[in-house]
């Protein structure tokens, strides 16, 4: 019977089925940072354990790093004291560290797949919320909390439950200005921020075919916005060819070998999906979110909803986001005023995100009174954009260009929002808090939407700026 990418590779992967009906599940590659990892290794210590396959397990500092400056000892106290210990553990249990020294640091979901660790067919589990991000490479990739940090660190293995699969297509052509960004939260918006629950997505059609990695790596990286356990798109010849040559990838005629093996794990014509869903490319516009929930957002030319007319058991919920971001129903969401902008995060801070930034910044200026943020996802990506000159032309218009880290995503750094600010971000959560400050406000959209949010002042419609 044909197969899904998710149903091989599980099967592949399971030890064992536990009396709980879940599956023992091993995993493949274990990426950890240093915000989820200190507790777990400090359970080890007192189980006096030791880390069953520190060849399978590689770390690195993002999510407390500063972004203005990385000298050591950093000003914050806290992200001094967390790197500390992120370094003594690794050092202790054996495990390779991305730090700063060593030009392959950046944030975790963007150096797994740029290092060649990411590869089809791999379960790869890290504590972290976005780990889904690593499916777009026809991965199989779980969050997990702190103790289950500890149990992979321990033992390689997982306890879970298998998910159902949803198949989403998206069939058709993108418009320009329009981007994978946009598919993701209209997918969100039309499914719901729980639509996902219990599930998988694998996402299929033309136009997700025709992505580049970095694109894919984009929408599956928000699969769980939609309440999705993991996402994941098959392995193909855009695949092959990003991997090719990356410093952890095979080499040679392994390459060759493993490319049989990663065409073998893709969902086979015929397979059987628990739901499916379509979308039409073509219809896609530019989305903005206007709420507190990644599912709470509209296209750039439509306007702000009115809780009146939410599903009854949303309207609560509506008129809270509403009360909370100060927006009124009804006005069109392009206009609204933004202090902040913010282009990164593993959501969008790879070199083509940046690219796009800066073709829309190229020969403008941040308009006044905007604090405007850049900050690359890794070391490796700065590096490459900087011998672009990419820096430049943000410099020029007088955004910062920063180091590498999660930076204004999370706000567990220096980079916060203060007060009221509203804040333009091509992160992956508006929750209330996210970025920093507890009344500080988050509209989620596009790099390129950031930058011209950015040089407008205010939510505009990015295809009226491109050349």
């Amino acid at each position: 019977m044909a197969a899904t990418l998710l149903e091989k590779v599980w099967n592949a992967h399971t030890v064992r089925t536990l009396p709980s009906g879940q599956a023992q599940l091993f995993i493949g590659l274990h990426l950890i940072h240093e915000v989820t990892s200190p507790q777990a290794f400090q359970m080890l210590r007192e189980a006096k354990l030791r880390v069953r396959f520190p060849d399978r397990t590689f770390a690195t500092i993002d999510h407390i790093v500063p972004t203005a400056s990385q000298l050591r000892p950093f000003g914050d106290a806290l992200a001094e004291e967390m790197t500390v210990h992120l370094v003594r553990n690794c050092k202790e249990f054996g495990i390779p560290l991305f730090d700063l020294d060593s030009g392959r640091q950046g944030i975790v979901h963007v150096i797994g797949p740029e290092l060649g660790l990411t590869q089809p067919g791999v379960t790869i589990a890290c504590g972290d919320s976005h780990t889904s991000t690593h499916g777009a490479l026809g991965a199989l990739a779980l969050a997990i909390g702190t103790s289950q940090v500890r149990d992979v660190l321990a033992t390689q293995c997982l306890a879970l439950a298998r998910p159902k699969v949803r198949q989403i297509r998206v069939e058709g052509k993108l418009s320009r200005g329009v981007y994978a960004k946009d598919v993701i939260l209209t997918i969100i918006h039309r499914l719901g921020v729980k639509g996902g629950v219990g599930y998988a997505y694998e996402y299929a059609g033309s136009a997700v075919e025709a992505m580049t990695m970095e694109e894919r790596l984009t929408i599956c990286n928000m699969s769980v916005e939609g309440g999705a356990r993991a996402g994941y798109v098959n392995p193909d010849a855009t695949t092959f060819e990003y991997l090719k040559g990356r410093p952890f990838a095979p080499q040679g005629a392994a390459f060759d070998r493993a490319v049989a093996w990663w065409k073998s794990v893709a969902t086979e014509p015929g397979a059987i999906f628990d739901d499916v869903v379509r979308l039409d490319a073509g219809s896609l516009e530019p989305m903005v979110t206007w709420g507190i929930s990644p599912g709470q957002s509209v296209g750039v030319k439509e306007r702000i909803p009115d809780p009146a007319e939410a599903p009854e058991m949303e309207r609560a919920a509506w008129a809270e986001a509403l009360a909370f971001m100060s927006l009124e129903s009804r006005r069109p969401i392009a206009g609204t005023s933004i202090n902040v902008a913010f282009i990164g995060s593993c959501t969008n801070a790879r070199l083509s995100d940046l690219r796009a930034a800066a073709e829309v910044a190229r020969g403008r200026k941040v308009a006044k009174g905007v604090r405007a943020l850049v900050v690359p996802g890794s070391q490796a990506v700065a590096k490459a954009a900087e011998a672009e000159g990419l820096h430049e032309i943000f410099l020029e218009a007088g955004f910062e260009w920063r180091k590498a880290g999660c930076s204004l995503c999370l706000g567990m750094n220096e980079d916060k929002l203060r007060g009221r600010e509203i804040c333009a971000s091509s992160s992956n959560r508006n929750f209330k808090g996210r970025q920093g400050s507890p009344t500080g406000r988050t509209l989620l959209m596009s790099p390129a939407m950031v930058a011209a949010a950015a040089i407008a002042g205010e939510v505009a419609d990015v295809r009226e700026w491109l050349r």
